[in-house]
């Protein structure tokens, strides 16, 4: 089954490749599923795999990080032979805590704080350097969670929902967010800093009161767009004006 999970996991990568409105990731789901599937008793052709794949192409919708935690529970029930219709409430009771952690994990979390790092290390060191850094530890994130996920789904089977409460899916939706938000907010100053360094102090001076007009402006036609996303933004905007003049 080791062959079987690896292919899913590929296959998570592509989750959304199908996605619509009607069924969202339903598709992608059932085709990352797929593998693991095939190996219910009668093969491809057998009726177990039929009825499970017609079950897996309905609609779903998660974290594409950790939807893979689904795919490997689902399949696992099949596997176990529990009636579709409690197959389909687990898969269905999946969607809101798998879109709810990883939204808090990565979106708020791991993505926030590989960016600010990133940004840091662009304006200390060089932009290249910077884009590298937030490529690695990004991914060095990314990638395992993936994995952990379809795994975790699949040795726990009908009872995944321990895995997302496991204690170290909770400190990392506990001290991500606020580290994130503390290397964005270092590293906008940072960047500042790196963009004014050939300036005299009244151009300096100059360049702080159109940026925080600027911010003041962009806060006001777009009053949701605030916070660490608009931090992120902010600080990027700055590296690339720092990085092309």
């Amino acid at each position: 089954m080791t062959r079987g999970l690896g292919a899913s996991w590929l296959r998570t990568f592509l989750l959304q490749a199908s996605f619509n409105f009607d069924r969202m990731v339903g598709i992608g789901w059932a085709w990352a599923a797929e593998p693991i599937l095939r190996a219910l008793p009668g093969g491809r052709g057998g009726e177990a795999y039929h009825g499970a794949m017609r079950r897996a192409t309905r609609f779903f919708n998660a974290h594409p990080y950790l939807a893979g935690m689904a795919v490997g529970a689902v399949a696992r029930a099949e596997h176990e032979g529990l009636p579709p219709d409690k197959v389909e409430r687990l898969r269905q009771a999946l969607i809101g805590p798998l879109g709810s952690v990883g939204d808090k994990l990565i979106w708020a979390g791991v993505l926030p704080a590989s960016v600010g790092l990133g940004l840091l290390v662009a304006a200390l060191v060089s932009p290249v350097a910077g884009a590298v850094v937030f490529f690695v530890g990004y991914n060095a994130v990314h990638l395992p969670l993936r994995w952990w996920a379809l795994r975790e789904g699949w040795r726990r089977g009908a009872d995944v929902s321990g895995a997302l409460t496991a204690g170290g899916i909770k400190r990392g939706m506990r001290l991500l967010g606020p580290f994130g938000a503390l290397l964005v907010g270092i590293a906008i100053p940072v960047l500042g800093g790196w963009l004014a360094r050939d300036y005299v102090l009244e151009t300096k001076l100059s360049i702080a009161l159109v940026g925080a007009l600027g911010v003041a402006f962009a806060r006001w036609i777009l009053p949701a767009f605030r916070g660490l996303r608009f931090g992120l933004v902010a600080a990027a905007v700055a590296l690339l004006v720092g990085w092309l003049s």
